[in-house]
């Protein structure tokens, strides 16, 4: 699917660390005018968190508890690799949050 205009977005201050951030369909449903493929700028997940929390207030609260970290049924990867809180962002990062699936 092609990207809309607009695809790309930044947080207030700029790190000059370009990423990809993908988000789930069941998160960007809670959010109007979100989108599943954000390009954007951040140096660390919480930055990364942040940025997407100025675009569409709230969206911090669906991805991290109070502690602050990533809530237990979300997951963050960063190029492939299971993500926390503080985990660096290296330019042209791909950055994908997950919603865990459970079952029995």
């Amino acid at each position: 699917m092609a990207d809309a205009p607009g695809t790309r977005a930044e947080p207030a201050a700029t790190s000059g660390n370009p990423i990809v951030v993908r988000l789930p369909g069941v998160l960007v449903d809670l959010f109007p005018g979100s989108r599943r493929r954000v390009e954007m700028e951040a140096r660390t997940v919480a930055e990364m968190v942040d940025a997407l929390d100025r675009l569409w207030p709230g969206m911090r609260d669906r991805i991290c508890d109070t502690r602050p970290a990533i809530r237990r049924h979300m997951n963050v990867f960063v190029d492939g690799e299971r993500a926390t809180i503080d985990t660096p962002i290296p330019a042209g990062s791909e950055v994908f949050v997950l919603t865990a699936i459970s079952g029995g």
